[in-house]
């Protein structure tokens, strides 16, 4: 299968698995990351989610132009799809934390994908762009509208109109990336991020990622006012007894996740 799932200790582990064409996204791919987002959607004890590229030459390279299967300008500006490039870029219904582990090139699509995610750990190595507009493409699938939104208007335009590429180390002075570490620290990193992330009471988490992502276009004073549902079940849920409990008692605090 061209991308595995396995989850375990509340965490999922999404691999884009095909190292062959450096984990570029078919139309076979693209269906099992939009059925395995829905799934994640709907699975209570999933807390955080690692996105990732099998091997060590690359995240994901975007689109699979050598597949064949494909539709291509107005018809595919045209098809639906509502999560962006991978079903994740412009996804506002997934309310657990994805922490992207990028172990190579993200561009493309693949760069669409982590600007998707919330937390971004990237080898040293890993390069960084969108290429599109050299081979007569648009980043149709986030990037021309996720970029500009999380990076400086210069900055974004300087990649956008010249489809450069840029090193972790620029991307991270960008403060497009969390962490740039050596490959052999790579996990080690990514299994810090996300225990740091179990130690927080996951209604929180979710209620904190859905406030974000939901009112980012509002002003401060509309989005405060908005009474999201995750924001509702946090405040009513047994884990925010139990935090303030375990703080008090000077104990480590026991989530239930309700």
């Amino acid at each position: 299968m061209p991308i595995s799932l396995d989850i375990r200790d509340h965490v999922a582990r999404v691999t884009i698995d095909r190292p062959e064409v450096m984990n570029a996204i078919d139309a076979g791919a693209e269906a099992e990351l939009e059925a395995i987002w829905s799934r994640l959607e709907r699975d209570a004890e999933v807390r955080a989610v690692v996105l990732t590229g099998a091997g060590e030459r690359a995240f994901c390279v975007g689109a699979d132009m050598k597949s064949g299967g494909g539709v291509s300008g107005l018809d595919y500006w045209a098809s639906a799809r509502r999560g962006g490039f991978g079903g994740i870029a412009l996804r506002d219904t997934l309310d657990v934390p994805v922490i992207a582990r990028v172990n190579g090139h993200a561009l493309g699509g693949g760069f669409e994908m982590m600007l998707g995610c919330d937390i971004v750990v990237a080898v040293e190595e890993a390069s960084f762009g969108l290429p599109e507009p050299r081979v007569g493409r648009l980043p149709l699938d986030g990037g021309m509208v996720l970029l500009q939104r999380q990076i400086p208007h210069r900055l974004a335009m300087g990649m956008l109109l010249t489809g450069r590429r840029i090193k972790a180390g620029e991307a991270a002075g960008y403060g497009l990336i969390n962490e740039v570490v050596p490959r052999a620290a790579l996990d080690g990193a990514v299994d810090r991020w996300v225990a740091d992330v179990l130690a927080c009471a996951p209604l929180s988490v979710r209620a904190i990622k859905q406030v974000v992502r939901r009112t980012a276009q509002l002003a401060a004073a509309e989005a405060q006012a908005l009474r999201l549902p995750a924001v509702v079940a946090a405040l009513r849920s047994r884990d925010s007894q139990e935090g303030v409990a375990a703080f008090r008692e000077k104990r480590p605090p026991a989530w239930e996740g309700r």
